[in-house]
């Protein structure tokens, strides 16, 4: 299963780079995931739980970075095992480039599943998966881009009453 999108984010290509690059702000984003650890030289290993359908499971894996141009584009693969329900391994391609708006930033990804999950259909898993990465890209969106001026969370966040901020997060932790 193949699929791909285009996210304009209201970052400078360095902020994006930096977030993409750091195991924080991947865990943070992948629905589900409940650990990592690793670098981007010797890769990530994480726990991740999920459902899909029927079928609830703790995958394992790791996740690597390669094709790495600097600044522009990086894939992300990885692969984990859920034990009796099976596994599931895919990556994503994504690429960056400078706009007047911040970053825009497109992915393609490709994933499949193999063992009990595979036997819930292909309907099923595909509609999965494109969640999967649909949630990915929109945490890690909302992982840079501060709350817009005047919106409750971010009169929250000036009165100081915002706990665990949901958009801007990185970008306010790495002060850009």
């Amino acid at each position: 299963m193949q699929l791909s999108d285009v996210k304009t984010i209201k970052a400078s290509p360095e902020t994006v780079w930096a977030a993409i690059l750091n195991p924080e702000v991947l865990m943070q984003c992948v629905p589900g995931c409940q650990s990592m650890t690793g670098s981007v030289e010797e890769g990530f290993e994480a726990t991740v739980k999920q459902k899909v359908g029927p079928v609830s499971a703790t995958f394992t894996g790791v996740v690597k970075l390669s094709d790495i141009d600097p600044g522009r584009a990086v894939t992300i693969s990885g692969e984990g095992k859920g034990g009796a329900a099976g596994y599931a391994k895919g990556g994503a391609k994504v690429t960056m480039v400078a706009v007047p708006e911040g970053t825009e930033l497109s992915y393609t990804v490709d994933a499949s599943v193999g063992g009990k999950i595979a036997q819930l259909g292909s309907r099923l898993i595909d509609g999965f998966a494109k969640k999967m990465a649909d949630e990915f890209f929109t945490r890690f969106q909302d992982a840079l881009e501060a709350p817009e001026e005047g919106s409750d969370e971010a009169k929250a966040m000036a009165e100081g009453t915002e706990e665990a901020p949901k958009k801007g997060w990185f970008k306010r932790m790495i002060g850009a």
